[in-house]
């Protein structure tokens, strides 16, 4: 499952990459040029890892990034501000409340990819 997990993401972020530089409201997000850039090269591991990888390694991705989606999503609605919960992450990448339901969701599929189904937890 993991590796489904890392191609179908994978695919999704590398699209959201590209699409963020024409676009960079798309669906209510705050695409900025570094925020592309991480969507980009996580998706090109992802894919990666979900086409070339193996499990395991699959599994880990998914581990760690479901990890720090979660804790991402979950800390912009704390530390963010306004009406939006804007919340300057680093210089040039700021995130809203779109943003952070979306890297809740994000967060979730990856820890289901990376224990649901694995076969040494």
């Amino acid at each position: 499952m993991a590796k489904r997990i890392c191609t179908i993401v994978g695919v999704v972020f590398i699209i959201v990459g590209i699409a963020g530089f024409v676009l960079p409201e798309l669906l209510g997000a705050h695409l900025s040029t570094i925020h592309n850039v991480i969507h980009l090269v996580s998706g090109a591991i992802a894919l990666y890892l979900g086409l070339k990888g193996s499990e395991g390694a699959a599994r880990t991705f998914c581990r760690v990034f479901g990890i720090v989606y979660l804790l991402l999503g979950i800390a912009g609605f704390f530390l963010g501000t306004g009406d939006d919960k804007m919340w300057t992450v680093l210089p040039g990448l700021m995130l809203g409340t779109v943003d952070h339901i979306i890297h809740v969701a994000l967060g979730a599929v990856f820890l289901v990819g990376g224990f649901v189904g694995a076969s040494n937890p």
